[in-house]
């Protein structure tokens, strides 16, 4: 369950590849994220400016956060990197109105890695948040490799993504 510009959304659990997808990104993060940094699969992000509480498919926050005590909720202000993987059922939420919510609470970056984009499977990743928008920092096709800024300083091979 999500709120999405303040509606309730249910979404269908995940497909078997949409969680590989997932796995495969998370562990590769893992091998450049400071050690006191977290890669965390479906962690509630709460976005008080869209009346939104996200949970992205992955999202790169500082450990500490998660040591707060009897906090519900993280700002998804404190998130270094957020990814969703689009499926059928989120694919307008993660390719507007999240676009919009991450760039608006400041996320440094968001990776959408698209596999139902018209024109074939998509790798965007987006930077330099500006109000409620970002700068497209890559977009190309699933099956390209994608080369995360500092802090991350890391490729992504997305031959084994969907589509790739």
């Amino acid at each position: 369950m999500e709120i999405v510009e303040g509606l309730i959304t249910v979404t269908p659990l995940s497909s078997v590849a949409h969680n590989g997808v997932a796995g495969r990104v998370q562990r590769r993060l893992y091998d450049v994220v400071p050690e006191d940094w977290g890669v965390y699969q479906r962690l509630p992000l709460a976005v008080p400016g869209r009346l939104g509480l996200f949970e992205p498919d992955l999202a790169v926050v500082p450990e500490a956060l998660l040591r707060a005590g009897d906090e519900q909720l993280i700002l998804a202000s404190k998130a270094e990197l957020v990814g969703e993987i689009v499926s059928a059922a989120t694919a307008t939420n993660d390719r507007i109105h999240k676009l919009a919510g991450y760039a608006q609470a400041g996320v440094p970056l968001y990776l959408l890695i698209d596999s139902l984009a018209p024109s074939g499977p998509t790798v965007t990743l987006y930077g330099e948040p500006d109000g409620e928008t970002y700068r497209v920092l890559y977009a190309g096709e699933a099956g390209d490799q994608v080369v995360l800024p500092a802090p991350f300083r890391c490729t992504l091979h997305t031959c084994e993504f969907p589509g790739g």
